[in-house]
């Protein structure tokens, strides 16, 4: 295993296991969490919809194929603990959850920038700018394709 990819798993690991271990306190409706969500202003429901959401985009991250799927956990997943960290923020809490939350997007973002080949949609753009451009005939002058 290439230093790489142990730190893509590693890091994805991290994210696997975060959000998900939190998706169950959520679906679970621990006390705990009730109270943060309460204190940071937001409806318990909120809970169920983060919980089953989270659960979805942690197999997404782990399950081989579905690149489109992945970026849009990934994408999920960063403004979840973005969107976190400045509830906190906001809220006054102690600066540990800020910190987390928002140490935890950016692990979210590693891992996403460290994810082999076969887990992204590729580049379209860049392969499209980088192929040379095809002439052909049309009625004697020449026209890109």
């Amino acid at each position: 295993m290439t230093p790489r990819a142990f730190a893509y798993w590693a890091t994805t690991g991290f994210v696997v296991f975060n959000m998900f271990t939190g998706a169950l306190a959520e679906l679970a409706r621990l006390t705990p969490n009730v109270e943060g969500m309460q204190a940071l202003g937001y409806p318990i429901y909120m809970m169920t919809i983060l919980g089953s959401w989270k659960v979805l985009g942690s197999i997404t991250l782990l399950v081989p194929r579905f690149p489109r799927l992945k970026e849009w956990a990934y994408a999920g997943m960063f403004f979840n603990m973005t969107g976190a960290a400045v509830s906190h923020l906001v809220a006054g809490d102690e600066a540990w959850h800020v910190w987390y939350t928002a140490s935890l997007a950016i692990v979210v973002l590693v891992s996403w920038a460290l994810r082999p080949e076969s887990r992204t949609l590729g580049a379209p753009l860049i392969h499209a700018a980088m192929r040379p451009i095809r002439r052909t005939k049309l009625a004697g002058a020449e026209v890109p394709a």
